[in-house]
């Protein structure tokens, strides 16, 4: 199922991606730093939606509170079934 996540405190500004089965895939980040979006994005294809959670969440962005890869664990706990 696709999913279009709002993501909050970051560059970028919108997370799209799908969850199949417990896999991860499509991720595509609107805005933010494009290269390492992209890279991101490949590296989560197929992996596990806890896994996942697991890895990116809590990750800073400089001063931040939060990621683009901590947005990303944010989305994809809020929209598992």
């Amino acid at each position: 199922m696709r999913y279009s996540y709002r993501t909050k405190g970051t560059c970028s500004q919108i997370i799209n991606f799908d969850i199949e089965d417990n896999k991860v895939s499509n991720v595509e980040f609107i805005g933010g730093c494009n290269g390492n979006l992209q890279g991101i994005s490949k590296l989560c294809e197929g992996m596990d939606a806890n896994e996942l959670i697991d890895k990116l969440s809590g990750i800073r962005c400089g001063f931040k509170n939060t990621s683009c890869p901590d947005q990303l664990a944010k989305a994809i706990k809020e929209n598992l079934k």
